[in-house]
C-alpha cells in the first residue's frame, strides 16, 4: 500500500528562499565572503517623485543628493553608476503634491505613486540592480506620521501594522526584491511576512527590518529631502530612546524571531555598539549612515577639519569594523566616481551630477 502524502505548512518565519532570492542577497548571507568589495556592501538611497519628466531638484541640505522624477534624468544617472559599480538601492516615494497625502497614506501603494512606479522602472532598465523599497506611511500622510493615528493622536498599532504589510505586499508585487519596513510598529516584521506568504510571495522577497531605530536628531536634511516631518509631536514612542541599548536589543532579537532576514541599526555611526550587539544574532547587519552624519562630515571637510574623501572611508570602514554586513549611505556616487569634492560644493553646484 502507498502511504498517504504527509501535509506540513511551513512557518512563515521559518521560510527562508526569499533571503538568498537575489545573486547579491546570497552574497551578503556569507558571514565570510572575503572576495566581496566596499562596494558590494553599499545601498544606494534615491529619493523620487511621480512625476515622469523634468530634472532632478537639488536637497541644499544634503550634499549631493537630489530627488528624481521616475524617467530618463534618473535611468541615465543609475546607469553611469551602475556601470562603476553599483549593486544595490533603496527607494524613497516623495509625492510631488501634498494633496495626494491623508490620514492612511492611500498614495503609498498606488499604482501611479513614486515608489511603485520606480520599482517598475528600475526592473525594466537595471535587470542586475538589487532594488530595495523602504516601507513607511510618513511620507504620504497629511499627519506625517509613520502609522495610522487615534483620535486622540496617538498610534493605533494594529491598523498600522495592517496597512504597513499592505503597502509592503505591493512594492514586492511591484518587483522590489527586499522590502524594508521603517515605521518601528510592534510585529510589522511577523504581518508582512504573512501578506507576503499569503500573496505568494514570501519565497522571492527579502525583509530588511529597520529593528533598532532610535529616535536621534541626525533625521533632518532627510525629512528635508522626504518632505516627512511630522506636523504635530514627535516620533519618541515608537522609535528607541537614544540611551537605551535593552530596548535595542529587544527590538532586535523580536525581530529576528518573526523572520527578519536583515536587520538594520539606524543611525550607524553613532550606535556603532548596538551595530555590534546586532551582529551577535544570526542575521546580516544593516546600518544607515543617515542624512545628518553625512551633512556634518561635508560640512566639516568644507571647513577643513579633515580631507572629505578619507574621512568618509573611514567611517564606512568603522561601520564594518563593527559587524555591519552592509551599509546605506548617500556617499555612494562619490565613492563610484571619485567625484568627492562636489560634496564641498554642493550648496552652489547643480542639481544634476
Amino acid at each position: 500500500m502507498d502511504p498517504a502524502p504527509a501535509s506540513y505548512s511551513v512557518p512563515g518565519s521559518a521560510r527562508l528562499h526569499g533571503a538568498y532570492s537575489h545573486p547579491l542577497l546570497r552574497d551578503w548571507q556569507c558571514e565570510h565572503a572575503v572576495d566581496l568589495c566596499l562596494t558590494d556592501r553599499l545601498i544606494y538611497p534615491i529619493f523620487v517623485t511621480e512625476q515622469t519628466e523634468g530634472e532632478p531638484v537639488r536637497i541644499s541640505g544634503l550634499p549631493g543628493q537630489s530627488r528624481w522624477p521616475c524617467g530618463s534624468a534618473l535611468v541615465e544617472h543609475l546607469r553611469v553608476l551602475c556601470n562603476k559599480g553599483l549593486r544595490a538601492v533603496i527607494v524613497f516615494g516623495v509625492p510631488s503634491d501634498d494633496e495626494t497625502k491623508d490620514a492612511v497614506g492611500t498614495y503609498a501603494d498606488h499604482t501611479e505613486g513614486p515608489t511603485i512606479l520606480c520599482i517598475k522602472l528600475l526592473r525594466k532598465e537595471f535587470p542586475a540592480l538589487l532594488v530595495v523599497a523602504d516601507v513607511c506611511l510618513c511620507e504620504y500622510t497629511d499627519h506625517g506620521h509613520c502609522g495610522i493615528l487615534e483620535e486622540d493622536g496617538s498610534l493605533h498599532n494594529a491598523k498600522s501594522c495592517e496597512r504597513i504589510s499592505a503597502v509592503a505586499t505591493a512594492y514586492a508585487a511591484a518587483g522590489a526584491h527586499v522590502i524594508a519596513p521603517s515605521d518601528m510598529m510592534d510585529g510589522r516584521i511577523g504581518a508582512i511576512r504573512a501578506s507576503l506568504e499569503s500573496n505568494g510571495l514570501l519565497e522571492k522577497t527579502s525583509v530588511m527590518s529597520y529593528a533598532a531605530k532610535f529616535a536621534s536628531c541626525l533625521y533632518g536634511p532627510f525629512r528635508e529631502a522626504a518632505n516627512s516631518a511630522p506636523s504635530f509631536g514627535d516620533r519618541r514612542c515608537y522609535q528607541l530612546p537614544p540611551g537605551s541599548r535593552a530596548l535595542a536589543l529587544r527590538a532586535l532579537e523580536r525581530d529576528v524571531k518573526e523572520g527578519a532576514d536583515i536587520v538594520m541599526v539606524k543611525p550607524g555611526g553613532p550606535y556603532a555598539d548596538i551595530v555590534r550587539d546586532a551582529a551577535a544574532l544570526g542575521r546580516p547587519v544593516a546600518a544607515y549612515q543617515v542624512s545628518g552624519e553625512a551633512a556634518m562630515l561635508v560640512a566639516a571637510a568644507r571647513d577643513g577639519a579633515f580631507d572629505v574623501e578619507k574621512v568618509i572611508r573611514e567611517s564606512l570602514l568603522s561601520l564594518r569594523r563593527a559587524g555591519a554586513s552592509v551599509i546605506l549611505t548617500y556617499f555612494v556616487p562619490a565613492l563610484l566616481t571619485g567625484e568627492f569634492e562636489v560634496l564641498l560644493s554642493w550648496k552652489e553646484g547643480p542639481a544634476r551630477t
